[in-house]
């Protein structure tokens, strides 16, 4: 029988469930809507779209480079607990989504929540995921690149930082190497931007004032104020700036000097729960609203 948008959308509003879950459900019970909710409850499907409010600030970031190292993705996807990061579905799912990313150049969350992954929509593959696992889940960002000369990847404490470099260079097995370098240290100095250029005029004037009024604060002459701002300004390319960075193997070296000849055309750090606020709870709490699910 023919199920109307109508319909499904009425389902889709009483339930939270996705649309082709829906779908599927008032296929399953000839339209009949009270029948379909039974279904999803049953399929745990009702249920799992219940806890997209709870906090998912923990998880994995997945990240996976082509076979001929031209393309990159990143993904991370979040978990309401660390444990949970370690369930096998929950890992393939993300090894799963980064290789989709990769095959279908999809560069924007959007694209990839509106895309089908496997015959299946891909938020009721991650709706089916979180009633299978029974925490919310949430694919909370993805960045997919693209070079003419290389990609290399790097993930750090088994997977909450992930790090992607691109190289417009020819791959050699010392520029990779280098790469690989450049990557440990990016995941290990969280720079905030590639190169001092990125920073705006807006960001340097904040700056400038902050250090300013430390320094008048400080007592220093008006006359010497600008010399030394000067000098913290660098500074600040020197902390913030991958390029400008001085190298964590070797601190007599910038990024920049380091790379060489091998020129870095960009790259992407993720660590997980960057950015949200976490709910505090203890171990003991954390386990009982596991079991009451």
């Amino acid at each position: 029988m023919s199920i109307s948008a109508k319909v499904v959308m009425e389902l889709r509003k009483k339930t939270g469930a996705g649309m082709m879950d829906c779908k599927k459900a008032l296929n399953e019970t000839s339209g009949d809507m009270e029948a379909a909710i039974t279904f999803l409850r049953e399929k745990g499907i009702s249920k799992a779209a219940k806890k997209a409010d709870r906090i998912a600030a923990e998880g994995l970031i997945f990240v996976h480079v082509s076979e001929d190292n031209k393309k990159g993705a990143i993904l991370e996807l979040n978990s309401e607990t660390d444990f949970v990061a370690k369930n096998e579905d929950f890992v393939n799912f993300g090894n799963d989504s980064v290789k989709f990313i990769i095959e279908n150049k999809i560069n924007s969350l959007e694209t990839l929540k509106s895309s089908t992954m496997g015959g299946e929509l891909y938020t009721d593959a991650l709706t089916s995921l979180i009633a299978t696992i029974g925490e919310n889940l949430n694919v909370r960002r993805i960045q997919y690149i693209e070079s003419e000369g290389f990609v290399t990847s790097y993930t750090h404490m088994g997977g909450s930082i992930g790090v992607l470099v691109s190289s417009s260079s020819p791959l050699t097995e010392e520029k990779q190497v280098k790469a690989r370098d450049i990557s440990m240290h990016a995941a290990a100095m969280d720079p905030a931007y590639f190169d001092k250029i990125e920073v705006t005029q807006e960001i340097l004037d904040k700056e400038k004032s902050i250090m300013k009024t430390q320094l008048i604060a400080d007592g220093k002459p008006e006359a010497i104020i600008e010399k030394i701002l000067i000098g913290k300004m660098n500074k600040f390319y020197e902390e913030n700036c991958l390029l400008q960075q001085k190298f964590v193997k070797d601190d007599k070296l910038t990024i920049e000097q380091y790379a060489g000849d091998m020129n870095i055309a960009s790259f992407v750090r993720f660590k997980v729960g960057d950015g949200i606020e976490k709910k505090e709870e203890n171990f003991a709490a954390e386990v009982a609203a596991q079991i009451k699910g």
